[in-house]
């Protein structure tokens, strides 16, 4: 699922301001991400009850205990999963004492995954059970094998779509929190903060910094052109300097030649 690149300012030094403003609330930028992500998870749900509908048409209904039973099979499931691909993170980490704990772990699940699978095919007919191929991930809504190995639960579980969904709940979660903590609300618009200002500000901000740097970069070239043209001085006079040395070499020289010219 790619929702492709945000829109938004994504700005350490500006989260780090805003989370230290005694006055953030006005902004409500946690309404703005909760609305967000609300509207995120309830497209999820929607796509999760929607396959759930589609299963429900190609699949025969179970009764309320035979469902019990495939409830408790697929939070199995899901148990060893995400036990097994943390166990094999930490394996990876090199956290192996832990790793094998989470093992024990996954095996234990597994025998009681085993009986529950047992009564569950002794409490429907054989056709029913072999129609119970398929069920939707709660989290994510993607599909998964009820008699998936261990293997390819582990990848479900473990990866990044799912564990993406996961933070993303959680995230809401706690931005709901949040809101009701501090009792955040939205205000109209010339009573609270408006956002074509603060970006202004931003933009203006960013300018005088572009700006300092391209005077410190002027400064620094003109530094270097002066450092230039003063060695080349250097150069000329010495280059000259050494000129005139041997200019004045070869007078004496001939002078002192001609001078000995007359004495013979």
């Amino acid at each position: 699922m790619d929702l492709g690149a945000c829109t938004l300012i994504h700005d350490p030094a500006l989260k780090a301001d805003y989370r230290r403003d005694p006055d953030r609330k006005k902004y409500a930028y946690e309404l703005d991400a909760l609305d967000h992500l609300q509207a995120f998870i309830r497209d999820s749900d929607h796509r999760t009850e929607l396959a759930k509908a589609k299963l429900r048409e190609t699949q025969e209904e179970l009764t309320d205990e035979a469902q019990q039973k495939a409830e408790k099979i697929n939070a199995l499931s899901e148990q060893i999963g995400t036990k097994l691909a943390r166990a094999e993170q930490l394996g990876a980490d090199g956290r192996v004492d832990e790793s094998l704990d989470l093992m024990r772990e996954v095996e234990e699940l597994n025998k009681e995954k085993s009986r529950n699978e047992s009564e569950l095919r002794t409490a429907i007919p054989t056709s029913t059970y072999q129609q119970q191929k398929l069920r939707v991930c709660e989290v994510c809504s993607a599909y998964l094998g009820i008699h998936d190995n261990d293997r390819r639960l582990a990848d479900h579980f473990g990866g990044k779509l799912h564990l993406g969904f996961i933070e993303i709940r959680e995230k809401l979660a706690e931005l709901r929190q949040v809101v009701q903590t501090e009792q955040i609300v939205r205000r109209r618009r010339f009573e609270g903060y408006n956002r074509s200002t603060f970006s202004r500000e931003v933009e203006k901000q960013r300018e005088t910094s572009r700006h300092r740097e391209r005077s410190r970069d002027r400064k620094h070239r003109s530094r270097s052109r002066s450092r230039s043209r003063s060695h080349s001085r250097h150069r000329t006079k010495r280059h000259s300097s050494r000129s005139n040395g041997r200019h004045s070499r070869d007078r004496r020289y001939r002078s002192s030649r001609d001078r000995s010219e007359d004495r013979r």
